[in-house]
């Protein structure tokens, strides 16, 4: 969440940043300014009251050993009506408070200066392409490939549990394993430390990334426990560092993690849906950073290289769009988003986004460093190397050789075990 002091010193930065991403609710700024300025006010009388009262206690425990009982009864009177007066104020505190948490919740990130105001995807950037994203006719679309070489039964996994559930069989399996042992091995050598972290995490956490209460919707709730299943990995992982005080010398923090990955993708219909597409279950390979504010944006720029490197390795043309105000998610302030080129179904697809989020998580965390004698907020990045489901559809597509086989990119192969699907 935004930082108060940030709103009060740039107010009118804060709104043009906002208005960037079409932000309707610009008067929620001054709703919080405002319930800022009551709360120090509050703050203020309270403190005043918290030392007027310490004072009392001193002078009444003097009076008392003077032996001028009387009079130290009299100021105990006062005293009373002070402890009621002081409980006050601490529940007027307390009410601001959580007033001005839940209106900050309400409040999206603030844009870097280099992005654009837009209104959705086609107003984004695009600022690096790299292949042949050439249209291919006689191409089969990955859910034909998958049945026919009995890769993935999507009708199988709408048996055990429903739609967006595949069942992943033979090669397919071997396949998919492959790809994420080979990107956590490509992430470690990068310095990333592998973390296996919970696949469930509580209402704190999701709150902790921003998950909550803006995405609710989309998570899965296990009612009886109060806990969610994980849209990433970046969830639990970010996480590990809520309410924690870093020294100086613990950062750079680089992470990396894999898990499966659970999303209800309400009103997601349509041909975009079909077969890898869009999954309510899905694997995923994350690198999580947490940096120096000044380190952030080249530590970012250092996360979109790696990416790069991964999709080279996979022989897969792709192009990176920088995101427009309109197109960003709720935390981010800088987002870049890989997207790989079908033949087959001659578009594009979306399978990383890489963000830094600035101090908005790690204000939301507590998450601080300690130098020069102060705390300091810290800067945290995500990024996704990589999302599976649409990987593998890119490489089976991608992929086809003339004689119906599938080529596995070289450098899988050591994983894969084979060189070829047919």
């Amino acid at each position: 969440m935004l930082v108060v002091s940030a709103i009060q010193e740039n107010k009118e930065r804060v709104i043009e940043g906002l208005k960037k991403r079409n932000f309707k609710q610009l008067g929620l700024i001054d709703e919080v300014l405002n319930i800022d300025e009551l709360r120090r006010k509050t703050q203020f009388e309270l403190d005043n009251l918290l030392a007027e009262s310490n004072q009392l206690s001193k002078e009444i425990g003097q009076l008392f050993k003077q032996g001028k009982a009387d009079e130290a009864n009299l100021l105990k009177e006062k005293s009373a009506t002070q402890k009621s007066q002081i409980k006050e104020f601490q529940d007027l505190l307390s009410s601001y408070e959580e007033g001005l948490i839940n209106l900050l919740y309400q409040i999206p990130n603030i844009p870097h200066s280099s992005v654009v105001q837009g209104f959705g995807a086609e107003d984004n950037e695009v600022v690096f392409t790299e292949g042949d994203a050439t249209p291919k006719t006689d191409m089969l679309p990955h859910w034909d490939l998958a049945k026919k070489m009995n890769l993935i039964d999507f009708e199988l996994g709408v048996k055990v549990t429903g739609a967006g559930f595949p069942v992943y069989i033979g090669k397919g399996a071997k396949l998919q394993r492959a790809l994420i042992q080979y990107f956590l091995d490509k992430n470690t050598a990068a310095g990333y430390t592998e973390i296996i972290p919970p696949f469930v995490v509580n209402e704190a956490s999701g709150y902790g990334t921003g998950q909550l209460p803006d995405k609710e919707g989309q998570m899965y709730y296990v009612n009886e426990d109060d806990l969610y299943l994980i849209p990433t990995s970046e969830v639990p992982v970010t996480n590990l560092f809520r309410n924690e005080l870093l020294n100086e010398s613990d950062l750079p923090k680089k992470m990396t993690a894999y898990s499966p990955c659970f999303r209800r993708e309400a009103g997601s219909y349509g041909k975009d849906v079909r077969g890898l597409n869009r999954l309510h279950q899905f694997e995923k390979v994350e690198i999580v950073r947490v940096e120096k504010p000044e380190n952030s944006y080249a530590a970012l720029d250092e996360m979109v290289n790696h990416v790069k490197g991964l999709l080279r390795d996979l022989e897969l043309p792709f192009r990176i769009l920088r995101l427009c105000g309109g197109d960003m998610g709720f935390t981010s302030s800088l987002t870049y988003d890989f997207e790989v080129f079908s033949a087959a179904q001659e578009k594009w697809l979306e399978v990383s986004s890489v963000s830094n989020f600035e101090t908005f998580q790690a204000n939301r965390l507590k998450l601080r460093v300690k130098r020069d004698g102060k705390n300091e907020l810290c800067h945290t990045l995500n990024g996704s190397a990589l999302a599976l489901p649409r990987i593998l559809a890119a490489l089976l597509e991608n992929h086809q050789q003339p004689d119906g086989s599938i080529l596995i990119p070289e450098k899988l192969r050591d994983y894969t075990g084979f060189d070829k699907i047919d």
